[in-house]
């Protein structure tokens, strides 16, 4: 991690904020030599300091190679890796990354994939050169997500020192709660993703002991956990509206977006505590087998206890109605673009010609007379790969217009809608898939349907219509691959149900759709063998070289 790098692009985030929806212009002083004492020494210049810590550190800056922010490069990987999108451009190896090792066609022909694995891919890249050549993968999440910690171990190093009007100690500690939440977000994002990683609390120091992925994992539920204890001690919602609807940019404060309430803060940071634990434990379910297992993998199971806590969290998470952190675009710099910001908006072309190619794999999961899939993509063109990439949908850019149903896609100024954090649906199915491991089937069901209507999908109920425990399941995993899209959360589903891990592991995905040439075949197994967390990037551990009481910096499960 280049650290000159990372302190310089605080500053800079504070210069840009002023067109990302705040009403007053900071005045910045010289910004040829930006420093804390002459940017950031009011109230306005902390919250802008503090807005652009999020979202021009955590979400924008360093992620020009493919579309132009973290929800279009990391998030990428992750809907690549869980085999939904296809690509075929060479940069980044997003053509690479989510091959998988072989797979058996419905008549019995095994196809191997006959270039690097995804595991060769991603190891052959790790180094400097090829991070400096726009070619590892693994790179950017890192770089975002300590970005995005130091901004807000910055903004906790220098907001007491600033004078507030009105009561300080409200505005203090909104702006404490904003960090701790970011803070939050990073530690997970990094622990769900990368085998070991760094806890850094003070923005001042450089730590060199690696910890294990779950450590890093708690980290952010302790985060998350100051988050809302800072925001129980909340009493003056006046000021802390104000502050709050500052450090949200404004324009997207539209739709579920918009000023949480203290209360539904705290309804989203229950729904991101449980997501920490859902998607960081195995829960296989295999070709239909709900007691698969898998073995050398780099996380434990799921156990009893954790299921009930999962349950305990989404039923205090996010409800319909409440306000949820989203992004939307404006005309001009914004923190990520209308038509190449996001997976979605890099999905919504034609097929032969879109950056990412929507999958057969994703297409699947549809039930029939699903709204949501006659509203969002069309058949006509057919992008042809030999190996497991052809397709023949694609994404419709703004939907088909039918009233009150899910648009997947829109790349007009504004319209696109992107979930940032937790969302309804989300807690919605974390605690449907508790329900379900726990036995109460129908209770599990009935919120799958309730997200079904909620994006208006118009299915008929499958509640309460005697589903095995292995049926309500395929209802539960299926709704998820449809529901939470284009979110960044795919491939941790995929990884958690066994997927991702080598048949000889227990693992492999069975039943799938796949096209070769002019066959379809809707029975296809896929041994994709991806590495489960990734290891840390070259660019840290050649700077910043483990101590020798660090834990390891290469996931030592995959050779």
């Amino acid at each position: 991690m280049q650290r000159n790098k990372f302190k310089y692009s605080v500053f800079v985030a504070v210069f840009l904020l002023s067109a990302f929806g705040c009403t007053d212009i900071l005045d910045v002083g010289n910004p040829n030599a930006p420093t804390t004492a002459a940017n950031v020494n009011t109230e306005r210049g902390i919250i802008q300091f503090a807005q652009g810590g999020v979202y021009i550190n955590g979400f924008f800056n360093g992620d020009g190679w493919l579309g132009n922010s973290y929800f279009s490069l990391p998030w990428g990987y992750n809907e690549l890796l869980a085999d939904l999108i296809g690509a075929d451009a060479s940069n980044n190896q997003i053509t690479t990354i989510g091959v998988p090792d072989y797979i058996i066609l419905d008549n019995g022909t095994k196809v191997l994939n006959t270039s690097s694995s995804s595991v060769g891919i991603i190891r052959s890249y790790n180094n400097r050169a090829a991070t400096g050549a726009g070619n590892n993968a693994i790179y950017y999440q890192w770089l975002n997500m300590y970005a995005l910690n130091k901004a807000a171990n910055q903004t906790l190093a220098l907001v007491e020192s600033i004078p507030f009007s009105g009561d300080s100690e409200t505005k203090i500690n909104t702006i404490k709660a904003w960090a701790y939440w970011w803070k939050g977000y990073a530690y997970a994002s990094i622990g769900s993703m990368y085998y070991s990683g760094l806890i850094i609390n003070d923005a001042a120091k450089i730590n060199s002991d690696y910890v294990l992925h779950d450590a890093v994992l708690a980290e952010s539920d302790k985060y998350y956990n100051l988050a809302a204890t800072t925001l129980s001690g909340i009493s003056n919602l006046t000021d802390y509206n104000q502050v709050l609807g500052e450090l949200i940019p404004s324009f997207c404060q539209v739709g579920k977006g918009g000023v949480l309430t203290p209360d539904m803060w705290k309804r989203n940071i229950n729904t991101m505590l449980a997501r920490n634990i859902l998607l960081n434990k195995l829960a296989p379910f295999v070709n239909g087998n709900t007691s698969a297992t898998i073995s050398g993998a780099s996380t434990s199971a799921m156990t009893s206890a954790d299921w009930t806590t999962v349950k305990n969290l989404t039923a205090s998470g996010i409800k319909k109605g409440d306000f949820i952190f989203t992004g939307r675009t404006t005309g001009a710099n914004d923190f990520f673009t209308a038509a190449g910001g996001s997976v979605a908006a890099l999905s919504a072309s034609v097929n032969t010609s879109s950056t990412f190619k929507i999958g057969e794999r994703f297409l699947q999961n549809f039930n029939a007379g699903d709204a949501r899939f006659s509203n969002n993509f069309v058949t006509g063109t057919t992008y042809k790969n030999n190996y497991t990439f052809t397709t023949r949908y694609t994404v419709v850019d703004g939907g088909n217009g039918a009233a009150g149903v899910y648009v997947y896609a829109d790349k007009t100024v504004g319209e696109y809608e992107l979930i940032i954090a937790g969302s309804y649906e989300e807690n919605a199915l974390m605690l449907a898939e508790a329900n379900i491991r726990t036995g109460s089937i129908d209770a599990g069901l009935a919120l799958v349907d309730d997200v079904r209507d909620y994006m208006g999908a118009g299915l008929a109920p499958v509640a309460s219509t005697g589903l095995t425990a292995s049926a309500a399941l395929t209802e539960l995993v299926k709704e998820r691959r449809v529901a939470l899209m284009f979110r960044g959360l795919s491939f941790y589903d995929s990884r958690r149900y066994g997927w991702t891990y080598d048949i000889a592991k227990g693992g492999g995905s069975y039943g799938n759709t796949l096209v070769q040439g002019t066959t379809v075949n809707t029975n296809v197994t896929i041994n994709y063998n991806f590495m489960d967390y990734w290891d840390v990037p070259a660019d840290e551990t050649v700077l910043n070289p483990p101590s020798e009481s660090s834990a390891p910096v290469k996931n030592p499960n995959f050779n």
